[in-house]
C-alpha cells in the first residue's frame, strides 16, 4: 500500500505515522491491486482528527474520525473502514465488474479561480473527473463507500448516458439521467 500523510496546522510525530502505515496496512488485504491510502491529520479544537481516503482503482473509500487521541482516530478510522469493507463485500463481489479494482486515471487536481466582478456568479472550485461506465448499483454502492450524498457516473444500462444517483431524505435513492 502507498501512503501520503498530510499533517494540516500541527506537527505529528513518526511514531505517530508509522502506526498508522502499520494499522492501515493491514487493510492491504482486501484489495487486488496495490490501493493508495491518504491520511490528513489535524487538531481543532483539542480534538484529534483524521481522514483516510483509500483510491483501489475506480473504487474510493473515505471516513473522518474525531476523537481526544490520534491513536484512537487511528484505530477507529481503520475499524470504520473493516466496517464499510465486510459490509459491502458481497456487493461489491457480485456487483463490480472484475476490473472493477484496476487503476484509472487520476482525477486533475481543482483550482481556484479569483474573484469575479459584480453581477457575475463566483465559481470558487473546479473538478475534472474520469466517469467509468457503470450500473446503478455500482454507482449507489461507490457513493455508499465515499460517503456522499450523490454520484455521477455514465450509466451502462442507458448507453453511457450522464447520470446522476441522489440519497433522498426518506431513505431511498433516486436517479437523474440526460435525455438522449
Amino acid at each position: 500500500m502507498k501512503f501520503t500523510f498530510t499533517d494540516k496546522k500541527v506537527h505529528i510525530p513518526d511514531r505517530v505515522h508509522a502506526y498508522a502505515e502499520k494499522k492501515v496496512g493491514k487493510l492491504d488485504r482486501y484489495f487486488k491491486t496495490e490501493p493508495e491510502a491518504s491520511l490528513v491529520f489535524s487538531v481543532e479544537k483539542g480534538r484529534n482528527q483524521l481522514e483516510v481516503t483509500i483510491r483501489a482503482g475506480s473504487t474510493i473509500i473515505r471516513v473522518a474520525e474525531n476523537t481526544s487521541d490520534m491513536y484512537v482516530s487511528i484505530d477507529a478510522a481503520v475499524a470504520s473502514i473493516e466496517r464499510q469493507l465486510r459490509k459491502n463485500k458481497a456487493r461489491l463481489e457480485k456487483r463490480l465488474r472484475k476490473d472493477a479494482f484496476d487503476l484509472l486515471p487520476e482525477p486533475t487536481d481543482s483550482y481556484y479561480i479569483p474573484e469575479a466582478e459584480d453581477g457575475e456568479f463566483q465559481l470558487i472550485r473546479s473538478k475534472q473527473f474520469f466517469f467509468r461506465p457503470m450500473t446503478v448499483e455500482e454507482a449507489i454502492l461507490q457513493m455508499n463507500l465515499v460517503g456522499h450524498t450523490f454520484f455521477a457516473f455514465r450509466n451502462q444500462d442507458e448507453g453511457g448516458c450522464f447520470s446522476v444517483v441522489y440519497l433522498r431524505n426518506d431513505g431511498g435513492y433516486g436517479i437523474i439521467m440526460d435525455q438522449p
